[in-house]
């Protein structure tokens, strides 16, 4: 009896296919199509798609693949499988996490692109071995494009969005005296930049203030050198005589 009702709850249990794109302008359409004609090579009709889209695989919590992983503990998936490996997780931590969790669940894992299975001791050796290098090109990524910005940064380019607010008019309104509401409502500016601005502004005046502050003891010091002290030998000075 035990063995006819876990043949039944096997049979009962579909194919997943998780679908992933990290940008909302990307398409979806070829995994979708990769998957499919995979099903259909293999004689598999009863299948699911969850799809993620716009959304990074840095991320462990995604709204389809949460509703994957439920159904994967509720014992409703009995394979799930990906164009890509890096399209389910760019972690290893996460990638073997989910692993972990398959094999507890006796649920496979295929990815089509590296033709890499579950199934077979050598496809998870391979699966793990791909997933620290997908983790470590990630790291390299990340190291290159924050070094690109340091030398942007060292070059004086400005990075980021360029400035929109109108820091002139919110200058004079802040001489003015006007409240930060006011001031927001007719710079057209949130309340922050019409604080960044304003620490700009003090700063700005606290330059200038030191600037045209008069050093009293340079000034003294420069004039004394151009004074013949009072009680120096006179009769080297030559004077001239009017004709």
């Amino acid at each position: 009896m035990e063995t006819i009702s876990n043949a039944k709850q096997e049979q009962n249990r579909r194919v997943a296919l998780y679908i992933r794109v990290s940008t909302s302008d990307q398409n979806t359409e070829s995994q979708s199509r990769s998957l499919i004609e995979w099903c259909v090579k293999n004689e598999i009709r009863d299948y699911e798609i969850f799809c993620d889209h716009g959304i990074s695989g840095a991320k462990e919590s995604r709204p389809a693949l949460n509703r994957l992983m439920e159904k994967v503990e509720n014992d409703e998936i009995k394979q799930v499988v990906v164009f890509a490996f890096s399209r389910f997780a760019r972690s290893t931590v996460h990638l073997l996490r989910a692993l972990e969790k398959f094999k507890v669940k006796k649920t496979r894992f295929t990815s089509i692109t590296e033709s890499l299975d579950t199934e077979s001791p050598m496809g998870l050796a391979l699966l793990t071995i791909l997933g620290c290098l997908a983790q470590l090109e990630r790291e390299l990524l990340r190291e290159r494009v924050l070094a690109g910005v340091r030398n942007a940064k060292a070059k004086g380019i400005r990075i980021g969005r360029a400035r929109l607010r109108n820091d002139i008019l919110i200058h004079q309104l802040l001489e003015a005296g006007l409240p930060y509401r006011e001031i927001a409502r007719v710079a057209r500016c949130s309340h922050g930049s019409v604080g960044a601005s304003k620490k700009e502004w003090l700063a700005l005046k606290e330059k200038e203030k030191a600037k045209n502050s008069p050093n009293a003891a340079t000034t003294v010091g420069e004039n004394q050198k151009d004074l013949v002290p009072l009680n120096s030998d006179l009769s080297n000075f030559e004077v001239f005589e009017p004709s």
